[in-house]
């Protein structure tokens, strides 16, 4: 790792060190008494105070206080940075070309200041999801239940998308809701608002050869709360017990009793 990190540096010092990490499109990480002003989709300002400033190379530029994860400004990526020395003092400032906004730090005095070139090819590999259990339910369709056939995910209808549609052994169109967390009541009230937009729809329009049949709505999920357990048993629909796959792709050992 090519790297530079420099302590208490004088303003000429921290502008170039600001410059040379930009120009070699390195991540720069600086401890700083500063203030922020924002103009763009609204107007804020920060008035001064010590904050972490991290610049990434895609053109992130976040502004961070000793609280909270997020940070107090940003600028998302592909934004243009550029650093100038105005009245004895370095200001960074931060363009996003649309919507067009404009993020600017002056910086006061700089405690700590550093520059890194840094390799990482690797993509975030996730698992526990929706997504996940859908590649599940799709790829063993009987842990709903025996006789489910799934037809389509990410099915538009007004209100959203429904995770996975399908029939049952009977014919009866099935709306799945997926879930990876325990369920609430605004699960409910969600694959309600599917079930209420496909009884409003006539089945032949759903390409599944399904006439006048019963809709189904499940909601899928490892645990829902006493609320919701109550509010589906009111709204007839129904809840599956499942629990996300949790094994990252890289050490993924296919086996179905893993997720039972």
């Amino acid at each position: 790792m090519n790297y530079k990190t420099i302590e208490e540096p004088n303003t000429e010092e921290t502008y170039d060190l600001i410059e040379a990490g930009l120009r070699k499109k390195a991540m720069i990480t600086l401890f700083t008494y500063c203030k922020v002003e924002y103009e763009g989709r609204a107007l804020s300002q920060l008035g001064y105070g010590e904050r972490m400033i991290l610049i990434k190379p895609d053109g992130s530029f976040l502004v961070h206080q000793d609280r909270k994860v997020e940070p107090v400004n940003w600028q998302p990526p592909k934004s243009k940075t550029r650093v100038f020395i105005r009245d004895g003092k370095v200001i960074i400032e931060s363009n996003r070309r649309t919507p067009k906004e404009r993020l600017e730090v002056l910086i006061e005095k700089t405690f700590i200041g550093t520059y890194a070139v840094v390799e990482d090819y690797e993509e975030l590999e996730q698992a526990g999801y929706e997504k996940d259990m859908g590649d599940m339910i799709m790829e063993n369709p009987h842990i709903i239940e025996e006789g489910f056939k799934p037809t389509d995910r990410e099915y538009n209808v007004e209100h959203g998308f429904i995770d996975i549609l399908g029939k049952d052994s009977d014919g009866n169109l099935m709306i799945l809701e997926l879930k990876s967390r325990k369920i609430g009541i605004s699960a409910v009230k969600q694959i309600k608002r599917y079930i209420d937009n496909l009884t409003n729809t006539e089945n032949r329009s759903l390409r599944l050869g399904v006439e006048k049949k019963k809709i189904r709505g499940l909601l899928v999920g490892p645990k829902i709360d006493e609320d919701a357990k109550e509010m589906i048993e009111e709204e007839g629909i129904e809840f599956v017990e499942c629990e996300p796959p949790k094994e990252l792709k890289r050490d993924k050992k296919t086996t179905l009793d893993s997720f039972l």
